[in-house]
């Protein structure tokens, strides 16, 4: 089989604060260096793996390092990883988007890209003039659009707003008509992020759908970034997991989502020794302190219940501040995304707070689940998120395991009533 994309080598670096060398005379010397004599650059030699959560000592941070990988014809590949993994710089380098550091790419086809919101589409022009636009960037010819024009539209479900000028779209509109001209023009190459994060459940689903026909039935290749394992599994059938930049398995995608969510492990408790100033956080707020405990016993099972306890230094001082606890499986499906107001009427202190949540028995099915943090000011501005606190494991108290999970994500205690009617009921 051919091979549609090759990686060799390739890095890229990120200055971090200001853009450029700091002096002419340097600028002068990195392009002489470069350009003229063909060597590496002087200024990029010294960079830090990218860990968003620790201060380092270099502005130069390494988004991707050393990455070595082959696509063939026809694959569809999951490329996945936490926050931060470079999973996105990979594909605007694929798509062209921006250059590598160091490395070469090689990409054989016409690639069509959907990256964020916008990206493709000039907002002045209608529906209609960005379709013709994106086919016609691709090397395609009006005949050929125009072959492909009516199921575009009908995929997207914008056809009351084709010939309106896509500034005024919703995100959600934007996104449908971006993935259809992206899945229906005549690409070789479909690279897709994480944007359908942004669309309905339903729109979601179609088009995984048609990324599975795209790459099953008609033989392209389909580089796709999600959160969701569950997509992941379905969809792809090899699988890319990258960590702080660096490729940490190639392979397999059931393997790849398997190895990820070991990567991930389980941290019921975290306490941070030393000075508070070195705690997880930011100048707004630093976590001292995350547990995870069972009401009932000492392991977390189905029928234990399940305790978060919290304990946090708050610099803000006179604010409303509120905490919020998101809990996903190890599929990164959200269980649920709660909060509470800490302070309600602007009087919050410097100083520490704790706060407890419990939930009931029969809550949680079996399985591995991570514990986002996020504290606001008055449920609208963010002012510090953590996205894996901690992680726990609940187990199936007659197996001693997760291994026999029921079906679902969750396991509720349901009340029913059963009664018998007589048989001339109706």
């Amino acid at each position: 089989m051919a091979t549609a994309i090759k990686v060799e080598n390739l890095s890229k670096i990120y200055r971090l604060g200001e853009i450029g060398t700091g002096t002419i005379s340097r600028d002068v010397e990195r392009w002489v260096k470069m350009n003229v004599l063909g060597k590496e650059d002087p200024f990029l030699k010294i960079g830090e793996y990218n860990n968003q959560s620790e201060k380092g000592n270099s502005d130069l941070v390494y988004s991707l390092q050393d990455l070595n990988f082959e696509i063939q014809q026809g694959d569809a590949v999951g490329i996945i990883g936490r926050n931060g993994a470079g999973k996105s710089t990979l594909l605007k380098i694929l798509s062209r988007v921006t250059k590598p550091t160091t490395g070469k790419v090689n990409v054989k086809g016409r690639v069509a890209s959907l990256l964020e919101v916008g990206t493709g589409f000039h907002p002045e022009l209608t529906g209609t003039e960005n379709i013709y636009l994106n086919g016609s960037i691709l090397g395609m010819r009006k005949k050929e659009i125009d072959r492909k024009f009516d199921e575009i539209v009908d995929f997207s479900g914008v056809e009351r707003y084709i010939d309106t000028p896509v500034k005024r779209y919703s995100s959600g509109m934007y996104v449908r008509l971006a993935f259809a001209v992206a899945a229906h023009l005549e690409s070789e190459i479909l690279i897709v992020d994480e944007v359908l994060a942004v669309g309905d459940a339903e729109f979601q689903k179609k088009c995984l759908g048609k990324m599975g026909e795209i790459s099953k039935g008609e033989g392209r290749t389909v580089l796709f970034v999600s959160h969701n394992m569950a997509a992941v599994k379905k969809l792809c059938n090899k699988g890319i997991l990258l960590k702080r930049g660096r490729l940490d398995y190639n392979g397999n995608q059931l393997e790849a989502v398997q190895y990820y969510q070991n990567f991930k492990g389980t941290n019921r408790s975290f306490e941070h020794q030393g000075s508070k100033d070195t705690a997880p956080g930011n100048n707004n707020i630093r976590i001292l302190k995350f547990d995870v405990v069972p009401q009932e016993g000492e392991l977390l099972t189905m029928f234990s219940g399940v305790s978060f306890k919290l304990k946090f230094y708050n610099f803000e001082q006179d604010k409303n501040i509120d905490v919020t606890v998101e809990v996903s499986n190890n599929d990164d499906v959200i269980i649920f995304h709660n909060g509470v107001i800490v302070t309600k009427n602007n009087d919050s202190k410097v100083g520490v707070y704790e706060v407890n949540l419990a939930l009931p028995k029969q809550f949680f099915n079996a399985g591995f689940y991570n514990i986002k943090i996020l504290f606001g000011e008055n449920q609208r501005y963010l002012l510090y998120q953590n996205d894996c606190i901690a992680s726990f494991e609940v187990i199936q108290e007659t197996a001693g395991s997760n291994s026999s999970r029921l079906p679902g994500v969750a396991f509720p205690k349901i009340s029913y009533e059963i009664k018998q009617l007589p048989n001339d009921s109706k």
